[in-house]
């Protein structure tokens, strides 16, 4: 496990080494937001840092649905009864195992490992411009059809979930890198990922931070390369307004 801290936010990374997972822990007056619950055996481990440094988790946020985010959520919740738990409400379906594509949607099949025997449910479900504490939920589909990241408004940062990688290169979700491969390979729908990470680049995040590899602090010139790369690899011959409509 590896603990990173930049200003308000906590990075706290499992096997960073090899198979870097990230939740993320977010100061507030009142205690801690965290944002994801990573593998099944995490919870203990996320509990503790919480208690190194003095301040309680009093929500869970989640990014997306996916087994690697969602993993310690059972046991945060036994431990944690009364902390209400986040997601956005398309992403609450697969929450429950469901993978059935909803109506409008493109007809790509959701990718990843979702829950099967989840038993906690959520106790809010979000949308695009919600504000928890000091974040505000930001709807970037494409990883899966209900993927959500949340900026931190006082220092512009933005908690990306899957929507970016940054192990083994910055990339855009669905954009594969051969040294770390997965989250490229439990994206759902590349075309519209590169839609939420141009609807990212518009804020100009101070830092970004993802669900696998390290904070990137000022990534907007290698934002801007990634979603160019991503453009080229995707023919995509539109232009950035056409995209963000």
């Amino acid at each position: 496990m590896r603990i990173v801290q930049e200003k308000t936010l906590i990075q706290i990374s499992f096997l960073p080494r090899s198979f870097p997972v990230n939740c993320y822990l977010v100061e507030e007056e009142d205690g801690m937001t965290l944002i994801d619950t990573a593998l099944p055996y995490s919870a203990k481990k996320i509990l503790r840092v919480s208690e190194r440094l003095g301040k309680p988790i009093k929500r869970i946020l989640l990014t997306h649905a996916h087994d690697d985010h969602v993993g310690g959520l059972d046991a945060l919740k036994q431990v944690l009864p009364d902390v209400p738990v986040y997601i956005s409400a398309r992403d609450a379906r697969l929450l429950t195992g469901d993978r059935a594509l909803v109506e409008g949607e493109p007809g790509t099949p959701i990718r990843g490992g979702v829950p099967r025997s989840l038993k906690t449910k959520p106790d809010e479900l979000l949308k695009d411009g919600d504000r928890i504490g000091s974040l505000m939920a930001i709807t970037t589909p494409g990883h899966t059809p209900g993927s959500m990241s949340f900026i931190d408004t006082r220092h512009n940062f933005i908690i990306a979930g899957d929507a970016f990688q940054t192990r083994a290169g910055l990339a855009v979700s669905g954009q594969l890198r051969i040294l770390f491969p997965f989250p490229a390979m439990a994206t759902w729908n590349k075309r519209i990922a590169l839609e939420s990470a141009l609807k990212i680049k518009t804020y100009q995040p101070s830092l970004l931070a993802v669900g696998h590899g390290r904070m990137l602090k000022q990534p907007n010139k290698a934002i801007e390369d990634a979603i160019s790369e991503a453009k080229q690899k995707l023919n995509w011959n539109g232009t950035e307004k056409e995209m963000e409509s």
